[in-house]
C-alpha cells in the first residue's frame, strides 16, 4: 500500500453526521443526554432520584474505550493483548491488588483478539462514541445503588431498563412526537448544543464538489433530526452539497448486512416506504447497505472500482466497519486530539468558569475528550511491574485499533479543510510507527513515551 493517502486520489468522499460533520458542544450535550436517560429510570423504573444529581467532578468517570461487563458491574479499561489495565465496580476504582486477582495477567474472558470481537452483544458493551459515554456513567451510578441496596449484590439485570430509556428518548418516531427530553430540548435551542460548520468547511465541502467529487452524508440518524442538524450547521441549501444522503443506515449493519438483509427504502414526510431491490439514481435514502451503494457509485463515476473515503467517529460503527467490510479509506475524527490542544495552549487560568445558566446546565463538567484523572490515557496505560521492577506502558486496545483500521486520524474536519486537496498525509501503514497516521500531531503521550512502550 502507497505510503501517502490524498483526498484528490479518492473518486467519492462520505461523511458520518454526529461529532464528524456537525460537532456538539459536548460539556452542554453530555449532561443532557444523561439526564434525558436519568429521568426514564427514576420516572418510568422507580430508580434512585439520586441519579439525577451530578456533580461537575463525576464526570471524570468519563472515557472513551471502556468495557461495561453488563453481568457484574464493572467497567474495564483494556491493553491492546486484551488483558486488564484499570477496572472499577460501578464508580469505584479497583485497587491494584484487587484487580491483580480479579483478571491477572491473563486476557479478558470476552476477549477476541480484532476483527472477532463485536462492540455490542448480550455480555458486554463497548462505550466508543459521545452519544454513548454519559450513559457509562449512568450505568456506573446504577451499580453502585444496586450494590448498596443489596448489601454487595454481585450480579446484574438493569441494562434492559437502560435499552428501554435509549428506546423512550431516540427512536424514529420521539422527533416528531417530542418524546423524551432530548429532542425537544435540541429543537428548542440547538445553538447551545451544536457547532455552525465553520466557513472554511463549507468552503472546502464545495471544492470537494468542484473537484468532481461525489459527496456522502450516511447517518445512523433519522431523517427529521438529520435535517435540523444539517440547517443548523450548513444552511438550509446544505442537500446541495450531497449526491446521496442516507438516514436511519443502522451502522455498522450497513457495512457487513447482505442486500437482502437491509433494502434501501424511499421517504415521504420522513416516513419510510417500500424496499427498493437496488439504488439507481443518486437522492435521499433510509436504511440500505454499502453493496447496493457501491453499485450506485460504480455507475456514476463510471469506474469499476471507484476509491471511497469515509470520515467518522466511531471505530465501531463507522471506522471498522467501512475498512472491514467494504474496504473503504477511512478518517477518524478523534476529539482526544482536541483535548491535547488544550493542554498544548491552555493555562489553567484560561478554563471556562464553573457557572450555572439554564435548565440542565449545573456547574461545568470536563470536557468529555480531556484525559480521566480515573482512567489515564485513552492511547497508553501502565501495567504494574512485579515486585523490583519497574512498571511498563503498553497501548490501549482502543490505540491499537485506531492504527489498525484509520488511514489516517483528525481532531476535526475544520484540522484539514484549508489544505490543498492533494494534501499527502501519512498513512498509519506506511511504517510500525504507532502515531504516523495522526495529523496534526500525535497525541502528546504518546510522542513523549512511544520509546517506551512493548508492543
Amino acid at each position: 500500500m502507497a505510503q501517502h493517502f490524498s483526498l484528490a486520489a479518492c473518486d467519492v468522499v462520505g461523511f458520518d453526521l454526529d461529532h464528524t460533520l456537525c460537532r456538539y458542544n459536548l460539556p452542554e450535550s453530555a449532561p443532557l443526554i444523561y439526564n434525558s436517560f436519568a429521568q426514564f429510570l427514576v420516572k418510568e423504573k422507580g430508580y434512585d432520584k439520586e441519579l439525577l444529581s451530578v456533580t461537575p467532578e463525576d464526570w471524570d468517570f468519563c472515557c472513551k474505550g471502556l468495557a461495561l461487563d453488563l453481568e457484574d458491574g464493572n467497567f474495564l479499561k483494556l491493553a491492546d493483548n486484551g488483558t486488564v489495565l484499570r477496572a472499577s465496580h460501578g464508580t469505584k476504582m479497583m485497587a491494584p491488588e484487587v484487580l491483580a486477582e480479579a483478571y491477572g495477567k491473563k486476557e479478558w474472558k470476552h476477549f477476541l483478539s480484532d476483527t472477532g470481537m463485536a462492540c455490542r452483544s448480550g455480555k458486554y458493551y463497548f462505550y466508543d462514541n459521545y452519544f454513548d459515554l454519559p450513559g457509562a456513567l449512568l450505568c456506573a451510578r446504577v451499580v453502585d445503588y444496586l450494590t448498596q441496596q443489596n448489601n454487595g449484590q454481585k450480579t446484574f439485570d438493569f441494562w434492559k431498563d437502560i435499552v428501554a430509556a435509549i428506546q423512550h428518548n431516540y427512536k424514529m418516531s420521539a422527533f416528531k412526537e417530542n418524546c423524551g427530553i432530548y429532542f425537544p430540548e435540541i429543537k428548542r435551542d440547538p445553538g447551545r448544543y451544536l457547532h455552525s460548520c465553520p466557513e472554511s468547511v463549507k468552503k472546502w465541502l464545495r471544492q470537494l464538489k468542484n473537484a468532481g467529487k461525489i459527496l456522502l452524508l450516511i447517518t445512523s440518524s433519522h431523517s427529521d433530526y438529520c435535517r435540523l442538524l444539517c440547517e443548523y450547521i450548513l444552511g438550509n441549501d446544505f442537500t446541495d452539497l450531497f449526491d446521496v444522503v442516507i438516514t436511519n443506515a443502522l451502522k455498522p449493519g450497513f457495512f457487513s448486512h447482505l442486500p437482502s438483509q437491509r433494502p434501501f427504502r424511499t421517504l415521504e414526510n420522513d416516513e419510510e416506504q417500500e424496499a427498493l431491490p437496488s439504488l439507481d439514481k443518486p437522492g435521499w435514502y433510509s436504511q440500505g447497505n454499502a453493496v447496493h451503494l457501491y453499485e450506485l457509485l460504480k455507475k456514476m463515476t463510471g469506474k469499476p472500482e471507484p476509491k471511497v473515503v469515509y470520515f467518522g467517529d466511531s471505530m465501531h460503527s463507522d471506522i471498522f466497519p467501512a475498512r472491514h467490510y467494504s474496504n473503504w479509506e477511512t478518517v477518524l475524527i478523534l476529539e482526544e486530539l482536541r483535548g491535547d490542544e488544550g493542554a498544548r495552549s491552555q493555562r489553567p487560568e484560561e478554563s471556562e468558569p464553573l457557572e450555572k445558566k439554564g435548565k440542565y446546565e449545573g456547574p461545568k463538567a470536563k470536557p468529555l475528550n480531556t484525559s480521566s484523572k480515573k482512567w489515564g490515557s485513552f492511547f497508553i496505560d501502565s501495567v504494574w511491574g512485579l515486585e523490583n521492577t519497574e512498571d511498563s506502558l503498553v497501548y490501549t486496545w482502543s490505540c491499537k485499533r485506531i492504527s489498525t483500521y484509520s488511514t489516517i486520524a483528525i481532531p476535526s474536519i475544520e484540522a484539514i479543510a484549508e489544505l490543498p486537496l492533494d494534501y499527502k498525509f501519512t498513512r498509519f501503514s506506511s511504517s510500525n510507527s504507532k502515531t504516523a497516521g495522526y495529523y496534526p500531531n500525535p497525541p502528546l503521550v504518546l510522542t513523549s513515551d512511544e520509546t517506551l512502550i512493548s508492543k
